[in-house]
């Protein structure tokens, strides 16, 4: 049977999913838990681009697919262009923190940005929150929290939002020629500025709440 495939990086976003669908612990790796019902599957990762490549690999070893939803919270780069907890299907991924003085095609998987062409052509007018399509994600290792560096991002691409795990999730998903089946949802958590060590967790649980809401529209689709 094919399922819907959901992968988030952290407990505290893990959990919300878990209650709402009523999911059981069925495998744990070392780092990694899955838990599942007879319709969707989620693993939780853990943060960083690594674990969410052997989580995403995991679940095409294991599982039959029928669609990919990476989940889960991201930094802003629009400064009062958007709130906290405004969501974001991102369409576009790129890798900017990976660095190397070579050239050529053969690195264009590391070094070029990847599409995803999801379709989610849905109406979320009823949310009093922002739900923004076809947004422009990056995604690095390290958490941010330093405004001089976000004014250099700001300054140097023209994305949306950034975070710790979407590449990945794309990367593996594009090996296994399944990205079209990718969804990503990214909710605002902070603006990874000075204070982002305290907004991101003060504002985790409501931002995933309304990433949640956008997730349910689309598995109910």
């Amino acid at each position: 049977m094919e399922k819907i495939w959901i992968i988030t990086a952290m407990k505290e976003e893990a959990e919300h999913i878990i209650k709402l669908y009523w999911l059981e612990n069925s495998k744990n790796l070392e780092n990694i838990s899955i838990y599942e019902n007879q319709r969707i599957v989620l693993i939780l990762s853990w943060i960083w681009k690594i674990q969410s490549s052997i989580a995403t690999s995991f679940l095409f070893l294991n599982y039959k697919i029928s669609k990919i939803i990476n989940i889960g919270i991201a930094w802003s780069l629009l400064w009062e262009k958007a709130l906290i907890w405004d969501v974001f299907l991102i369409n576009k991924i790129f890798q900017h923190d990976i660095y190397l003085p070579f050239e050529g095609a053969h690195l264009d998987y590391a070094k070029l940005e990847i599409f995803i062409d999801n379709n989610v052509d849905l109406d979320f007018s009823e949310f009093d929150f922002s739900v923004s399509k076809n947004s422009y994600c990056l995604t690095w290792d390290q958490f941010i929290d330093d405004i001089n560096k976000v004014k250099e991002f700001i300054k140097k691409y023209n994305a949306q939002v950034i975070e710790m795990e979407a590449f990945a999730v794309a990367s593996v998903a594009r090996e296994f020629n399944s990205l079209n089946k990718c969804i990503f949802i990214k909710a605002i958590s902070d603006g990874a500025d000075n204070n982002a060590k305290i907004s991101h967790m003060w504002n985790l649980d409501f931002a995933m709440q309304n990433s949640i809401k956008v997730l349910k529209k689309i598995i109910n689709l």
